[in-house]
């Protein structure tokens, strides 16, 4: 094993510590410094440009059955004339290449980024999150939550981008060592004993003395591969950085900390609102239509009754009694008394009651649940009653209300089923009510599920937990 840096004993010599902290910290501010060649920052880059030689080729090999497909697909489409080409052998080899590639690529771009970020600290800073969301349990979780995610397909781009960065290095350096090892050895290759020659441009070395002037070149060209492999090394630490590091998890922690607050401040300030149009429509529209219609009432008091006067003040008294009862279920829409009053189970049941098809409840809440918790469960099962009123022919529904444990730590969980006895077969895809639904149970940190086959019956199941409004999970 190699390394660089000392560890630090009991005590630094007088001279040692300001000499540490001079190092240039990063490879590219060693490069631009004029004591590059005495850190060990040149040592580093060439172990690290020996490694990417290495894993370039061990890639050729081992992702051979990723890339052999098109390859030959390539190599065929252009060294023969494409009139000759038939066409099912070279869609079928397409295709085979395209699956391949898909199944085959993430599985061998994921132990590969591992490996080179690994490395990366011999020319880098580190640390280096990989970016990746932690998956579901299970392996169908797994596959799906990495086949899906932008790092995974960045380290795919880092995996054919390794390839010609290995040949590039591999050729750049391999050059310069051969260069500097032929100048070195010039003289021991063209003295007699080796009766050989070399041949330098125009010139031909076949003698000792012409061969040591190009041989005290060799240390020169020793300098030229040092910095031409921390240049190399630079180019590939770059790279590597922008496709293989994802952001800090403490600067991701830090801004979902913002967007859970951010969001639990909106919840807050929707339902303050809510409430505010509902004790305004219910106690000052309301109260004044109430007043209106009776202020009709005495006026026909004072009119003779079944004449034209007396037919048209009944007739808006009549409308405005339709108004106060439109206007009550826009306020009991909103945010209905009961729930404020009684609870979750007894609004349940009047909600159930108002339904146009038989409909019964089964609530098993046995004490008052947080208002966000239980505005939204009456929000759901009130938009899926009406869904079921205006989409299904169900002839009969269920609303199935209870509090259950959460896990360990965990707060108490409100489940929430709804079935209708129709015919099935919904799909959020397509309209807006299902969706609207799930997406007011995520904002409080909720699931919801739907089972509709066809033929029925159709069942929403909806989990809140009865906590605080929680923080959406680091995925």
């Amino acid at each position: 094993m190699l390394t660089f840096d000392a560890p630090p004993g009991p005590a630094t010599p007088p001279g040692r510590g300001r000499d540490r902290r001079s190092r240039p910290p990063t490879l590219l501010r060693a490069l631009l410094s004029p004591r590059f060649l005495l850190t060990a920052w040149p040592w580093r880059a060439l172990v690290h440009n020996t490694n990417t030689v290495l894993v370039g080729l061990a890639l050729v090999v081992v992702g051979m059955p990723v890339y052999l497909p098109w390859t030959v697909f390539t190599w065929m489409l252009f060294s023969r004339p494409w009139d000759t080409l038939a066409f099912a052998p070279m869609a079928a080899l397409f295709v085979c290449g395209l699956v391949l590639f898909a199944v085959g690529a993430p599985l061998l771009a994921l132990p590969l980024a591992a490996l080179q970020r690994w490395c990366l600290s011999l020319v880098a800073r580190g640390p280096f999150p990989h970016g990746h969301r932690p998956p579901p349990p299970g392996l169908w979780g797994w596959v799906r939550t990495r086949y899906a995610e932008g790092a995974t397909w960045r380290e795919i781009a880092y995996a054919g981008l390794l390839l010609p960065l290995s040949f590039g290095t591999a050729t750049v350096l391999g050059s310069l060592f051969l260069l500097g090892a032929v100048l070195a050895l010039a003289p021991l290759i063209v003295s007699e004993e080796g009766g050989g020659e070399i041949i330098m441009g125009s010139a031909t070395l076949t003698r000792v003395e012409e061969a040591v002037p190009y041989a005290l070149l060799s240390p020169v060209v020793l300098v030229v591969l040092l910095y031409a492999s921390g240049v190399c090394a630079q180019v590939h630490a770059a790279a590597a950085r922008a496709l293989l590091v994802g952001p800090p998890r403490d600067e991701l922690c830090a801004e979902l900390s913002q967007v859970t607050e951010s969001r639990a401040r909106l919840v807050n300030a929707f339902e303050y609102e809510r409430r505010r149009i509902e004790r305004d429509l219910h106690d000052g529209a309301q109260q004044r239509l109430v007043a209106l219609s009776m202020e009709l009432g005495l006026a026909r008091l004072d009119l003779a009754e079944g004449g034209e006067a007396d037919r048209r003040v009944a007739a808006a008294q009549a409308h405005a009694d339709e108004l106060i009862t439109e206007l009550r279920e826009l306020v009991r829409g909103i945010h209905p008394r009961v729930l404020t009053d009684r609870g979750l189970p007894a609004a349940l049941a009047e909600l159930t009651d108002r339904c146009p098809f038989p409909a019964r409840v089964d609530a098993e809440v046995p004490r008052r649940l947080p208002a966000h918790v239980e505005g939204t469960a009456y929000f759901v099962a009130a938009e899926a009653l009406t869904n079921v009123h205006k989409h299904t022919e169900a002839n009969a529904a269920a609303v199935h209300a209870s509090v259950v444990p959460g896990g360990p730590g965990a707060a108490e969980v409100l489940v929430l089923e709804i079935t209708d006895y129709g015919p099935g077969g919904a799909e959020p895809a397509r309209g807006s009510g299902l969706t609207g639904l799930r997406d007011r149970v995520a904002v409080m940190g909720g699931t919801m599920e739907l089972s509709s086959p066809e033929g029925g019956p159709t069942r929403i199941r909806v989990e809140l937990p009865c906590g605080p409004i929680p923080p959406t999970p680091l995925t």
